[in-house]
């Protein structure tokens, strides 16, 4: 007897959304359309990189698309989003999709607490 223990592997895309330093508004239209995208594509996870400003005071684009994301997550657009200091093992959103997707532990933003990045989970 043979069991198959297969499973949807994760597929998370990678979205810079820093490049050609975009006002506000250009990043958030970016973001929303490579959202829309992904989830079209099939996609589990997008990874945004927005940076963390170039202050180290926090940066608008982190600030701002941060408040646009948790928007999504009250409209049910996205099951929700990680800050990039959350996307750690320890963090129990995390831990539970590194569960479903194990393959993601490999992730170089793992465990880094990059506030740069957010993940958007779908």
């Amino acid at each position: 007897m043979v069991i198959s223990m297969s499973r949807k592997l994760a597929k998370i895309k990678t979205v810079n959304l820093e490049e050609g330093m975009p006002t506000v508004e250009q990043a958030g239209l970016r973001m929303h359309h490579e959202l829309h995208k992904a989830r079209a594509e099939g996609c589990t996870a997008v990874k945004l990189i927005h940076g963390y400003g170039s202050s180290g005071a926090g940066g608008v684009l982190r600030v701002e698309l941060q408040k646009e994301l948790r928007k999504a997550v009250l409209r049910g657009d996205i099951k929700v989003f990680i800050a990039g200091e959350g996307w750690r093992i320890s963090d129990e959103t995390t831990w539970q999709f590194l569960k479903r997707f194990p393959e993601l532990k490999k992730d170089p933003d793992l465990g880094r607490q990059n506030l740069g990045i957010s993940i958007v989970i779908f």
